[in-house]
């Protein structure tokens, strides 16, 4: 693994306050949160969560920031009504009861079918780029591999393999807890490694004094995770940017 199986630092965090701008659509059987910015774009931002899932408030509000810098953002519900809850009930069964519930066969189709709703709702749309945060940056590697963004970001990765991260097409940022036993030390270090030797176009940026889920669920009463957030946010948005020319 270039980063480890999701544990119980993925289900601690805090809950930030605000009111989401965007809207709720259905497509075929699944919700899209979809954050649109005030002036016309050819650039989409597809949002890949963590295991809250779309109904997670932190991550509405994250959307609307990227559509404020002019980036169509579509966030899929990956999880239907399965998402784990927050707070995390003390009887919730992780694993394996719902690691196995959301493995690639169920969470690609959804994937799949967001980029069939964003082509036909959005055809002005010719630049792809996904945000994938722990559970969801599995999916922006292997959206990557099949070659389908201009670019990619993942900040503290979770179930990604050493085979998807080798193959990857396109460019890839990552953003990294100086805590995290889900992408350690070691990992952050093989996955550089993997990044150098196939000649990927990367960076990695590490963030000292934060945790595992800093970019998502940190505690916003603390200056230094305040801070640490909105880097990672700018980290994603100067990346794509980059790649929007």
């Amino acid at each position: 693994m270039a980063s480890l199986p999701a544990g119980a630092c993925c289900m601690e965090g805090y809950a930030h306050h605000g009111e989401p701008a965007g809207t709720l659509t259905k497509y075929m059987d699944f919700d899209i949160y979809v954050a649109k910015p005030s002036v016309a774009t050819d650039k989409v931002i597809v949002y890949l969560t963590d295991i809250f899932g779309m109904p997670f408030t932190n991550h509405k509000l994250i959307a609307d920031n990227f559509a404020q810098q002019g980036f169509l953002t579509v966030v899929p519900n990956l999880f239907y009504d399965d998402h784990v809850p927050f707070p995390r009930p003390d009887d919730f069964k992780f694993f394996p009861d719902w690691v196995q519930r959301h493995q690639p066969e169920h969470t690609e189709p959804i994937i799949e079918k967001t980029f069939e709703y964003i082509k036909k709702e959005f055809p002005a749309i010719t630049k792809y780029f996904s945000v994938g945060y722990c559970y969801g940056a599995k999916y922006v590697v292997r959206l990557l591999d099949e070659g389908k963004l201009n670019a990619g970001y993942i900040a503290h990765p979770s179930f990604v393999t050493e085979e998807e991260l080798r193959t990857i097409k396109g460019p890839l940022s990552i953003a990294a807890a100086e805590t995290d036993p889900i992408f350690p030390e070691e990992k952050r270090h093989q996955s550089e490694a993997i990044l150098k030797e196939i000649g990927a176009t990367y960076n990695i940026v590490l963030y000292s004094s934060v945790d595992h889920g800093f970019a998502v669920r940190g505690d916003l009463s603390n200056e230094v995770v305040t801070w640490t957030q909105e880097t990672a946010f700018w980290q994603a948005v100067q990346w794509f940017t980059r790649f929007s020319k």
